[in-house]
């Protein structure tokens, strides 16, 4: 199967944090959190996903968890601090949905955020697209 190449949009309700994690904003202080596209492009066939449990709290730059592909683990960093209050339970049978949709069907976590202004802190999409072109 032909490798898939990463995409080269992100939704414009995504911020993203310079280690790949991005933080999409739902209202309400909640945040879904996943990898984005090029990371897990770069990753390969994700194979496992290590979450935190509801009700745990992850803090701005630290990790919370992991994801492992055919090619390697790798630590998953926390882009905005707050309180996990969703799981996306279709990653135990599917991490693959991170591959496949990273954006949507491929979110990680749901966060209640305790400092909103730690999404300032993060890029646009499009200012991380052209990071990553970059290099």
């Amino acid at each position: 199967m032909p490798k898939k190449a990463p995409s080269n949009t992100i939704p414009e309700d995504i911020k993203v944090a310079e280690t790949h994690e991005y933080a999409r904003i739902l209202g309400d202080n909640r945040v879904r959190i996943g990898i984005t596209d090029f990371a897990a492009t770069q990753l390969g066939d994700i194979v496992f996903v290590d979450v935190p449990e509801i009700g745990d709290t992850i803090e701005k730059g630290e990790s919370f968890g992991s994801i492992e592909s055919v090619k390697a683990q790798s630590d998953l960093y926390a882009p905005v601090s707050g309180e996990v209050i969703a799981l996306n339970s279709m990653l135990e049978d599917s991490p693959e949905l991170i591959n496949d949709d990273s954006y949507d069907a491929g979110w990680i976590i749901e966060v209640e955020i305790t400092n909103a202004a730690e999404l300032d802190t993060l890029q646009t999409g499009e200012n991380y697209l052209d990071l990553v072109e970059s290099q």
